[in-house]
C-alpha cells in the first residue's frame, strides 16, 4: 500500500456554488468552503498525513475585485483567528508558503502569531499556500542560489523553496471541475497522483476524500521505473 504523507488540495469552485444557490455575492461561497477547510484538516489529521497544503490566494488572484480580494483577506484573518483552538487541540502545526510580505500587515501579523503558537506541534502540518504561485517560487529560488553563488542539483534545489524539509506532494486534488495546475506546486508534484473532480469545493466533504485515498492505495506508483 503507497506511503501516504503529503495532499495538496485547490480549491475551486466556491464562487459558482454561491450561484448555483441564488446567493447574489461570492464571498457566501468562500465563508462556506472556510467550512470546508477545518473539516478536511480535521480528518487529515486524523488519518496520520504529514502535509495537508490548500492553495488559498494565488498570486493571480489579485486580479479579482477589490472588494473579494479585501473579503479573502479578512477571511484568512478571521479563519486563523478561529481554527487556531483547531491547531491547538488536534497537534496541528500551521505553515504558509508564498510571499506572505505582500498581504495586509494585520493577516501577516496573525499567520505569524499563529505559526509560533503552532511551532512545537509534531501532528499534521496545514499549509496555506498565499499570494503563491509556482513560477514565481522557483523564479525566487533561482535568484536565491545566484545570489549565494551556488551550484544546485534537484535536491540543494528542494532546500530553496517555500516547501523546504517538507516531503513531496503524494496526491494533488483540484475540485470544481478545471483539469489544470494553475501554477501549483509544480516542481512538489512531480509525481503526485492528480484527481480532478467536478465537485464544488464547499461540497467536497471527507467521503470524497477516502475515496480519492482508497484509489491511490490501489496504484502501482514506480517514479519512472519498472516494477
Amino acid at each position: 500500500m503507497n506511503e501516504l504523507k503529503h495532499i495538496a488540495i485547490i480549491m475551486d469552485g466556491n464562487g459558482r456554488w454561491a450561484k448555483k444557490r441564488g446567493f447574489l455575492k461570492r464571498i457566501v461561497g468562500h465563508e462556506e468552503g472556510a467550512k470546508r477547510v477545518r473539516e478536511i484538516t480535521t480528518h487529515a489529521s486524523n488519518l496520520g498525513v504529514k502535509y495537508l497544503t490548500l492553495y488559498a490566494f494565488s498570486t493571480e488572484n489579485w486580479k479579482r475585485p477589490e472588494g473579494e480580494v479585501s473579503f479573502l483577506m479578512k477571511l484568512m484573518d478571521r479563519y486563523l483567528k478561529n481554527e487556531l483552538s483547531l491547531f491547538l487541540e488536534n497537534n496541528v502545526r500551521f505553515e504558509t508558503i508564498g510571499e506572505i510580505s505582500k498581504l495586509p500587515q494585520t493577516l501577516q501579523e496573525r499567520i505569524k502569531y499563529t505559526k509560533e503558537k503552532t511551532a512545537h506541534f509534531t501532528g499534521l502540518t496545514q499549509v496555506l499556500a498565499v499570494n503563491y504561485g509556482s513560477k514565481n517560487e522557483i523564479v525566487r529560488a533561482v535568484n536565491k542560489a545566484v545570489k549565494e553563488k551556488k551550484t544546485v542539483d534537484e535536491e540543494s534545489f528542494d532546500s530553496l523553496l517555500d516547501t523546504a524539509g517538507m516531503d513531496p506532494v503524494d496526491i494533488l486534488i483540484r475540485t470544481g471541475g478545471e483539469k489544470r495546475l494553475s501554477n501549483y506546486l509544480l516542481w512538489q508534484a512531480a509525481y503526485s497522483e492528480l484527481y480532478f473532480t467536478d465537485t464544488l469545493w464547499p461540497d467536497f466533504h471527507i467521503e470524497d476524500l477516502d475515496e480519492i485515498i482508497k484509489d491511490f492505495h490501489k496504484i502501482q506508483r514506480r517514479f519512472g521505473a519498472v516494477k
